[in-house]
């Protein structure tokens, strides 16, 4: 699925929201494992060190060539700092849901590039055919929820023992949908 947006954000600068192709390996991974230290939001750690830049390149190959699924990234100035993704949660009964996951470097927090990579991922959720998106965020997480809400999501669940932090033990996770028709 391709996909390409320059948007104007908050601070009045352009962001090109892009597909995030195999060359953009070494970057997408370097701000996955950056936003990945930067918050306990996220699913996992930067230090749990679970692929390298081959496998990102390969990942990010399978993604250019995918008609249901896309990986998109941010870039203000020429720089990656913000990625976001649409899977497929399955085939047959629930071949009409994907999965929406949100990563932007703190110090671009704020300013419209989540905003940004939401409203991409659910333009791509609907080219793809999808008639529902979900994701689901920490409960702690207020700016996320508040951001959601605001384009239209509503919860349907919550886990509370979701995620297990390893700084603030369990953590509530929300789960949160969005039909597209």
């Amino acid at each position: 699925m391709k996909y390409a947006k320059t948007v104007t954000i908050k601070d009045n600068r352009q962001c090109l929201i892009k597909n995030a192709v195999s060359d953009d390996a070494q970057a997408v991974m370097d701000v996955f494992l950056l936003t990945h230290d930067q918050t306990d939001f996220l699913a996992s750690y930067g230090d749990e060190g679970f692929f390298d830049v081959d496998f990102e390149r390969r990942f990010l190959s399978a993604k250019e060539v995918s008609d249901k699924e896309v990986y998109l990234c941010s870039l203000i100035d020429g720089r990656i700092v913000g990625t976001a993704s649409i899977d497929a949660v399955g085939r047959s009964k629930v071949g009409h849901r994907c999965e929406l996951g949100v990563a932007v470097d703190k110090d671009f927090c704020g300013i419209g590039i989540g905003r940004a990579l939401v409203t991409a991922c659910i333009d791509c959720a609907k080219s793809a055919g999808y008639s529902q998106v979900e994701l689901e965020v920490v409960s702690d997480n207020t700016g996320a929820i508040t951001l959601y809400k605001s384009m239209g999501f509503t919860e349907f669940g919550r886990n509370p023992r979701g995620f297990l932090s390893r700084l603030n033990g369990w953590q509530e996770l929300i789960s949160m949908r969005l039909e597209l028709n």
